[in-house]
């Protein structure tokens, strides 16, 4: 297990793929971990360093007390980079991951060179509905936002599928103060002025059954900026690359190629 000690926060990560070869980062959703990506990464392309994180307050990262704000994110996404010596990636964020992508590429340029946005936007529901799921953990616990969380999550046909146990249950053993803490994160977070100032290639990414960020939300954010693409994924919710792995890796792998991101030693 990979432990970055960034002082107020200790981040785990992972590295798969090619030592050598240009960075691929990604960034987890609310209420998962580094392990939504784990169908994805077997089918990208060879010769790519894949570095995969724990948001704080998910997996085995730590759980600073809530709440947190979305610069203290980015700030911590911008200090693994750093503490890995990472520069010029392709910055992968889902949902949470994607705002955590679109800050730290107004602030630092020189860590990424791209973005792809998925299941995301520039700004995400109201502070209201944040602050209604905040209480509800603090009164019921995390399991109280299951039901609805899966809704959002997949489609009627993956909600049928024995996985959906799998998922469940990894979200019920993220730290309720992490949760709840990221929702105050987000609740405070719009980029719709600074992503409009982003000059940089965008893939958006988007779920034509997602009920979170639905597509006409996130189309709206990766038209914020000029020459961006976006691809929707059919038959998919909110965590495309679990429900659609494949279709996802192809995207995305297109993507990283038209870029002329290099494979190999970087």
């Amino acid at each position: 297990m990979q432990i970055a000690d960034l002082g107020n926060v200790q981040l785990h990560y992972r590295i798969d793929g090619d030592s050598d070869g240009a960075p691929v980062v990604f960034a987890n959703a609310l209420g998962t971990d580094l392990h939504i990506w784990d169908a994805v990464l077997p089918l990208l392309p060879e010769g790519l360093r894949f570095i995969r994180y724990d948001t704080r307050g998910h997996g085995r990262s730590s759980v600073p007390a809530a709440p947190y704000s979305m610069g203290a994110l980015v700030r911590d996404a911008e200090m693994l980079l750093d503490h890995l010596n990472v520069r010029d990636c392709v910055f992968v964020g889902l949902s949470l991951g994607g705002m955590i992508a679109q800050g730290l590429a107004v602030k630092r340029l020189d860590q990424v060179r791209a973005l792809v946005l998925s299941n995301t936007a520039a700004k995400i529901g109201t502070a209201k509905m944040w602050q209604e799921r905040v209480d509800a953990i603090n009164s019921n616990g995390i399991a109280s936002l299951a039901e609805a969380e899966m809704g959002r999550w997949f489609s009627p046909n993956f909600r049928a599928r024995p996985e959906l146990a799998l998922w469940r249950s990894r979200l019920l053993q993220q730290p309720e103060a992490g949760y709840a803490g990221c929702c105050a994160a987000i609740a405070g977070t719009d980029f719709y002025t600074p992503t409009s100032g982003l000059r940089l290639p965008v893939l958006g990414i988007a779920g034509d059954r997602d009920a979170a960020t639905p597509p006409d939300l996130v189309r709206e954010t990766i038209e914020l900026v000029p020459g961006a693409q976006f691809q929707l994924i059919r038959k998919a919710g909110h965590l495309a690359c679990v429900e659609q792995p494949e279709a996802f890796a192809k995207v995305l792998g297109a993507f990283i190629h038209d870029i002329g991101h290099p494979s190999g030693t970087a």
